[in-house]
């Protein structure tokens, strides 16, 4: 399931005419580096959730056949007046995604990781609720997320080391993390993962590639962006073929 229905506000004013996830690097919109890296791991099915300006999405990816992929869309815009946080986005896509799946924000640029095979087999066979990859702090968020016990379980407090460190929003997940959820009201993810977390069934990883959480367009320029003045560059947009 890849996240894309967030207003992006302080990625405005870029963001008042293209959905967060459409905005490019490196020549191609956020949210395609991950679909090419799902389809080279051997993903078929992709689940992406939409509210703002989500007309725009299915528009610009269609149903993921160039990729190899088939995408279906949950539309919280069209079904519930707007977006539905990342909790609430999941219980109403649950009905399209099966028991495990990963969980891959659309508006972070990791170039590098890889959405590895082993891994889901190994998460699907194991009781936990997710496996989170956590990042090194960053400058904006020094106080991090989650701290990592020795035995690879994810603490809401800090770890061994005395650190946090911050949830790069790449995960896997188990539908039964946001299945008790009610169909259509907002709900954060954070709430579950701290409660998962005291019942040991939080997962986590230490991921040291590139990464970067692109939230305004002093971040999206460093990353090479050539989307100005809110308008991506025609060359940018994806059409359906």
């Amino acid at each position: 399931m890849l996240l894309a229905a967030g207003r992006g506000q302080r990625m405005r004013p870029l963001t008042d005419h293209t959905p967060k996830p459409l905005l490019p690097v490196h020549g191609k919109p956020l949210i395609v580096w991950h679909l090419e890296a799902l389809a080279a791991a051997g993903v078929q099915v992709v689940v992406i959730n939409t509210a703002w300006l989500e007309e725009q999405i299915p528009a610009a990816l269609g149903d993921g056949s160039r990729w190899g992929l088939h995408i279906h869309y949950s539309l919280e815009g069209r079904d519930h007046g707007g977006a539905l946080e990342t909790a609430g986005g999941i219980r109403k896509a649950l009905p399209l995604l099966g028991d495990c799946f990963w969980l891959v924000s659309g508006d972070i640029y990791a170039p590098e990781f890889r959405f590895d095979a082993s891994a889901a087999r190994d998460f699907a066979a194991s009781d936990a609720l997710a496996h989170l990859w956590l990042v090194p702090n960053p400058p904006y968020h020094p106080a991090g997320d989650f701290g990592m016990a020795a035995n690879g379980l994810g603490l809401d407090g800090p770890g061994p080391d005395g650190q946090r460190w911050t949830y790069s929003n790449l995960a896997l997940v188990r539908r039964a993390l946001c299945a008790d959820l009610p169909l259509g009201h907002k709900a954060a993810l954070g709430p579950l993962l701290f409660d998962g977390m005291r019942q040991q069934r939080i997962r986590v990883s230490r991921y040291d590639g590139p990464w970067h959480n692109v939230g305004t367009p002093e971040q999206l320029q460093e990353l090479g962006s050539t989307c100005v003045e809110g308008q991506m560059p025609e060359t940018m947009v994806l059409r359906n073929s």
